[in-house]
């Protein structure tokens, strides 16, 4: 039979990516922020044995081949059930290999093979038809996987026209009808087939080319048949997944723990990087009379996670791979970043250019607006590596200047020096350099965004406020923040009691045990993660 087991590639709107994670994490946002403030919680000092507060971990050992395959299969469950949850757009087609692969060349040598046997065969003089008997019974088996389980009479009917024990006493004689056979799959098709299929259908009954041709094109048919099946699955499972997502990404999860020495290595480097990054800038606290020096002050595991997050905004993928715990969403952070990265260049380019002009081209919502898009589709594909940003902002600086001299002509000012245009253009340029001011201003400012977003048990009613100097993106900041509020959410819903396990043995570990420990504030409690 010819190949038709192409792996099905999971199809999705990039456009829609980022808010395919609104639906499904909603209630996410909620139950996050709910149990932030209200639900009792046990402290990071605590003896907590709970199998939901404290995920356990297997110590290192040898894993069987069984094991790397059950864990294999843990992490695929895993990723499927995450995308059909949070991406409202997944969907799978059969692959479409790359021209002039040798994947793809194989293919179609194969295929080539199989039906110009099936054509000498049947050429033959007698008829020879064990090609097409192997070639009916496939077509046969994948008629039935259609059926649901009550479907008892088509079960029937199907397994009595295509009985191939019958078929093969018929090509003893020479009695086969090849082209009634195909006319009656083609009808049980057509009852079969979703109605965006009727079509095709219509198609394959018009057909007069040879009998290969039409067995070739019901196959064709049959393959797109089974990714509507495949579809409709999807469909209908997600709302189930979306009930119970969290539990079940959270029991895959801990089940990879269990089977996989270091499962969470990069997760725990990931907070440790930004619990250091926080003690770093903490300051101590005041000296008193009962203490000789000041002492340290310990950010709280809110702080902490929060801080991580917001780090996977300018993570760098070239140099190390995302925790392991985000490895699900990676498009869609990468997509965010991206994003990112262009608007805050866009924000840099406009807040440069305001500045420099100043009064002639203030209060002009038209010509800001038109400033902006212009420059945004020249930065478009930025953060690709091929991509060269210098020469871009002098494209970018040219057609501002154009721009802004066209405005100024017809508003009755005088045009811009060569002067004031080369100034103009080198500090467009110069936000390439990290340690810009303007650039450092920007970035500064978007992530104090994110952090307020995500650190607020209601993020939405700060979704908003965006702080000065930043007027010119809201629209996008506010949608990205939106994006990846609910992702963090998400995130936290299922994998918090992982880094709640993380967070205790770091700050537990990093804090020196005092003289005469005073007892824990009442509100210790307060500051742990939430554990589902």
């Amino acid at each position: 039979m010819p190949l038709n087991n192409e792996r099905p590639a999971s199809k999705s709107s990039g456009e829609d990516q980022g808010s395919d994670v609104e639906s499904s994490s909603e209630r996410c946002d909620s139950m996050t922020s709910t149990s932030d403030l209200d639900c009792p919680r046990e402290s990071f000092t605590s003896d907590c044995s709970s199998k939901h507060c404290t995920p356990s971990s297997s110590p290192p050992k040898i894993l069987t081949m069984d094991e790397v395959m059950e864990s294999t299969r843990d992490l695929w469950n895993l990723k499927l059930a995450h995308e059909i949850t949070v991406n409202r757009n997944f969907h799978v087609e059969p692959d479409s290999l790359p021209q002039n692969s040798l994947w793809k060349i194989v293919t179609d040598n194969v295929h080539k093979a199989f039906w110009a046997i099936l054509e000498r065969e049947l050429n033959d003089d007698p008829p020879e038809y064990g090609q097409a008997i192997r070639l009916l019974e496939d077509i046969r088996e994948t008629l039935l996987s259609f059926l649901n389980p009550g479907a008892n009479r088509m079960r029937t009917q199907i397994m009595e026209v295509l009985d191939i024990d019958l078929i093969r006493q018929q090509a003893d004689n020479d009695a086969v009808d090849i082209k009634g056979l195909a006319s009656y799959i083609i009808t049980t098709m057509g009852k079969m087939c979703c109605p965006a299929r009727d079509e095709e259908i219509k198609k394959l009954r018009e057909n007069t080319d040879n009998i290969v041709s039409l067995y070739k094109e019901i196959f064709r048919v049959l393959d797109l048949m089974k990714m509507d099946l495949i579809n409709f699955y999807i469909s209908s499972i997600r709302p189930v997944l979306q009930t119970h997502s969290v539990e079940y990404e959270r029991e895959k999860f801990q089940s990879i723990v269990d089977h996989t020495p270091n499962a969470l290595e990069l997760t725990t480097s990931w907070i440790k990087s930004a619990l250091e990054d926080l003690l770093s800038v903490t300051v101590p606290t005041e000296q008193t009379k009962d203490q000789g020096k000041g002492q340290r002050v310990m950010p709280g595991p809110f702080q902490v996670i929060s801080a991580a997050f917001i780090s996977i905004l300018t993570w760098d993928y070239d140099k190390s791979p995302l925790p392991e715990t985000c490895v699900t969403d990676e498009a869609r952070l990468r997509e965010i970043q991206c994003q990112l990265q262009r608007c805050q260049a866009v924000n840099e380019v406009l807040l440069i250019v305001y500045s420099t002009i100043g009064g002639p081209i203030q209060g002009l919502p038209t010509l800001s607006d038109r400033l902006k898009r212009m420059t945004s589709v020249l930065l478009d594909g930025m953060h690709s590596q091929s991509f060269n940003l210098e020469e871009a902002l002098e494209s970018v600086s040219a057609q501002i200047c154009c721009e802004l001299n066209k405005s100024l002509t017809e508003r009755s000012y005088p045009a811009l020096t060569p002067e004031l245009q080369a100034t103009l253009r080198g500090q467009i340029c110069s936000i390439t350099q990290k340690d810009n001011p303007i650039r450092t201003l920007v970035e500064d400012r978007v992530q104090q965004y994110f952090m307020a977003v995500i650190s607020d048990p209601k993020p939405h009613d700060k979704l908003e406020q965006v702080p000065a100097g930043l007027d010119a993106i809201k629209p996008e900041l506010t949608l990205l923040g939106a994006q990846f509020v609910s992702l963090v959410n998400y995130n936290k819903a299922v994998y918090g009691p992982f880094y709640a396990d993380i967070i205790r043995k770091l700050i537990l570990g990093s804090s020196p045990p005092a003289a005469n420990p005073p007892p824990p504030p009442q509100d210790a409690a307060d500051k742990s993660i939430p554990s589902n």
